[in-house]
């Protein structure tokens, strides 16, 4: 099987960047619960990272997703730290809720969930998805 082309990868990326994004929107509007608000979002974030990087970098850093993931570790751990406050930004309400404010370990472990999801993601991408897109440019 042939290999995508890059701009069939990042078209890819970005509609799955731009659906996950309304997802989590979706998510802070209109969920209030204790399952998907704080778990589900938090998975979904990493994919969120991801793609979007993958918009830009589409064949090249094959551990992205493990650096994402330990990205978000590193912000959780900071949120230990009060770092919002340390910035100089706890009185803002949007940078509270954007950078977080309360560590957890759950949260890192969610996050490790999203990284492992982005890796099959990325297979299917790989092999799957942007191979179609290829086939739809070659017959237009």
């Amino acid at each position: 099987m042939k290999q995508p082309t890059t701009t069939c990868k990042r078209l890819v990326y970005l509609v799955i960047f731009l659906v996950l994004v309304a997802v989590e929107v979706l998510i802070a509007l209109f969920v209030h619960d204790s399952f998907v608000r704080p778990y589900v979002g938090d998975v979904i974030v990493v994919a969120v990272i991801c793609c979007f990087l993958r918009i830009f970098i589409p064949n090249k850093i094959k551990l992205m997703p493990l650096y994402v993931f330990l990205f978000a570790a590193a912000v959780e751990v900071l949120q230990y730290y009060d770092y919002v406050t340390v910035l100089g930004l706890g009185d803002s309400k949007f940078f509270r809720i954007l950078l977080g404010t309360s560590f957890s370990y759950v949260d890192i472990i969610c996050y490790a969930v999203g990284g492992v999801i982005c890796i099959g993601a990325e297979y299917i991408i790989n092999y799957t998805l942007a191979n179609i897109c290829d086939q739809v440019i070659d017959a237009a």
